[in-house]
């Protein structure tokens, strides 16, 4: 989904969230440039192996689409690109880290069943 389209009702706050940043890879490429900054797209394919490279690429230009990343291509040969978050990425850095916690609590197996 792209920029808010005013026709767009959401019915909370959870799904318009998610309709920025749902999507197999969306948080995973956030996350990265977030910790990493600035990253060109090979390196970006090699924190997300399991990502392909169409999938990879269309949530890169979902992500653009929706002002949370910047795409700067430079004119050389072979090409050049790289991705960097907006002001609107980086507020979304308490969304991003607040997941991470969650997961590493989950990965460590920490939680009270």
């Amino acid at each position: 989904m792209s920029k808010k389209d005013p026709k767009i009702i959401f019915h909370c706050p959870v799904e318009a969230t998610f309709s920025q940043i749902g999507g197999k890879y969306k948080m995973i490429i956030l996350y990265h440039l977030l910790n990493d900054g600035t990253l060109r797209y090979n390196e970006l394919q090699k924190k997300i192996p399991q990502a392909t490279a169409k999938m990879l690429a269309q949530q890169l230009r979902e992500l653009e689409n929706d002002n949370l990343i910047h795409r700067k291509v430079y004119p050389v040969v072979p090409p050049k690109t790289e991705y960097s978050l907006t002001e609107r990425g980086l507020s979304l850095k308490n969304v991003i880290d607040a997941v991470c916690d969650w997961g590493r609590t989950y990965m460590a197996g920490t939680f009270e069943e």
